[in-house]
């Protein structure tokens, strides 16, 4: 089926999620019975609670996709979501926000059910973040919320892993893929966290392998999804069921595999690691601008390293500064 010309580098579809980012100490973690750098599912009670008790927390949109489709409209790209919101203030927020950054989001509010996503941060002295989300309407997206037509109008479609657990989003994630191969584009996942992985190992294997031309994931993601201890293992048999797979790898950089090819880039130094939140989205957005934009594997990769060293020298997920500057660096 022949495609339309494309409108946008990437599309990005995951949870909808407002991020409420705020400084505390490990006292308030051991008040709350927090476990620090833990990243934890909570129910709406929960999120009213530790919502409460944040002082100063600052809100955007967020989500893991929503802010790597963010970081591309950064680099200069263009860049489209599609995740649920309710019609509530939250919902406001993150619609409002996604758009003033340059990422087009058309997606109709739900109304009469659950309320807005949100995620809250708590980033201690020491640059650790300890994460509490509440999923809410975000994770009722099905396939009714797909625009096939957008879908085939995007370069790569880009999903993230932390949605695969509503049979409805997986069936709209499999639908996506389907329509973006069959006008000729190319689908990119993140594995998103290791505890995505342990949940659903077997199920990422077949969408990898039936689905997926581009798999982003960290070093843990990876050798969770293949059993192994091994670093070199877990990409050898990733680049044996996808076309190209992105390995970040902290502070020893990040390795792109691509077949029998093997890139390795090195991280970029920054003077103090504030906060880690978001480093592996703004990776990714850097790598993608990159590859729809023909760059090459290890010009992309770079990109991504840049973007990722921005992120993680400040507060927050999103960049503090247009990342069209870190093209030519």
């Amino acid at each position: 089926m022949p495609a339309p010309e494309a409108t946008y580098d990437v599309l990005g579809i995951g949870n909808a999620i407002v991020d409420v980012l705020g400084r505390v100490d490990d006292g308030f973690l051991t008040a709350q019975g927090l476990v620090k750098g833990s990243m934890a599912l909570i129910d709406g009670a929960r999120a009213e609670t530790l919502y409460g008790a944040m002082s100063g927390g600052v809100e955007s949109s967020g989500g893991s996709a929503a802010n790597t489709v963010a970081g591309v409209a950064s680099f200069g790209g263009r860049s489209a979501f599609v995740g649920k919101v309710a019609d509530d203030p939250l919902g406001e927020v993150f619609a409002r926000d996604l758009r003033s950054v340059g990422v087009a989001y058309d997606a109709p509010p739900a109304s009469g059910g659950e309320p807005t996503a949100r995620c809250m941060v708590f980033v201690t002295p020491d640059a650790q973040r300890t994460m509490c989300t509440f999923l809410g309407v975000s994770r009722e997206l099905a396939r009714a919320d797909l625009d096939p037509d957008l879908v085939a109008r995007s370069r790569v479609t880009f999903m993230e892993g932390y949605l695969w657990d509503p049979p409805a989003a997986k069936d709209a994630f499999v639908r996506a893929a389907e329509v973006a191969h069959a006008h000729g584009r190319e689908v990119a996942l993140s594995l998103s966290d290791p505890f995505c992985v342990e949940r659903h190992r077997a199920s990422f294997l077949d969408l990898i392998d039936h689905h997926i031309d581009l798999v982003i994931a960290n070093e843990l993601e990876i050798k969770s999804l293949f059993e192994t201890d091994s670093f070199d293992e877990a990409a050898q048999r990733v680049a044996s069921l996808s076309r190209l797979a992105v390995l970040t790898r902290s502070e020893r950089g990040a390795v792109v595999v691509s077949g029998a090819e093997r890139v390795v880039v090195p991280a970029v130094p920054v003077d103090r690691v504030v906060d880690t939140t978001g480093a592996g989205d703004l990776f990714a957005a850097g790598f993608l601008y990159g590859h729809t934009h023909g760059y090459g594997l290890e010009r992309a990769a770079r990109l991504g390293a840049r973007a990722a060293a921005e992120v993680i020298s400040h507060m927050g997920a999103r960049p503090k500064i247009e990342l069209a500057a870190l093209r030519d660096a």
